[in-house]
């Protein structure tokens, strides 16, 4: 199962909140107030994203948080690695070095490409777009992935596969 950590799903769910009102200084209490997330593990967060450069911390009685770039300026992919670091499904895949077996692994390559398709899905995803509800299905090339085709027993035609 490919899956990113539990903290970095939460810091798409903070951001998403803050890029809903991006004008709006907003506290570690509002935000956890909001989101119905602990204050120790919005405040975590919250830290977290501003040392990766993507909130702006203000001190004082009205301080808080702002985003530092406009919510349609901020991908999915740079929270994602403002927590967790460099995207990687693979240890090859996100550092060359890591993995014992890297130098006579002959699935190496197919795994970076994997890799690369991943991230550019996950950079083409805006915080904007996340603030956004989704409504119905959204093919693969709406996000900017190619359309995969597959086969459809008993047919002569291909379909697009959505997710």
């Amino acid at each position: 199962m490919l899956r990113m950590s539990k903290l970095a799903d939460y810091a798409t769910v903070v951001m998403t909140l803050l890029a809903r009102a991006p004008e709006r200084v907003q506290s570690a209490s509002d935000v956890a107030l909001a989101t119905g997330l602990a204050l120790p593990t919005v405040s975590k967060l919250l830290k977290a994203l501003a040392r990766g450069g993507l909130l702006v911390s203000s001190r004082g009685a009205h301080g808080g948080y702002l985003l530092v770039r406009a919510p349609r300026d901020i991908s999915v992919a740079q929270v994602i690695a403002a927590i967790d670091g460099r995207i990687g499904l693979t240890e090859c895949s996100s550092a060359p070095g890591l993995c014992t077996q890297e130098a006579g692994c002959s699935v190496r390559a197919n795994w970076r490409r994997i890799n690369r398709a991943v991230i550019g899905a996950l950079q083409q995803i805006s915080l904007e777009q996340m603030t956004q509800p989704m409504i119905g299905t959204v093919s693969l090339s709406a996000i900017g992935m190619p359309r995969a085709r597959r086969r459809v027993p008993g047919a002569n035609r291909t379909e697009g596969m959505q997710i």
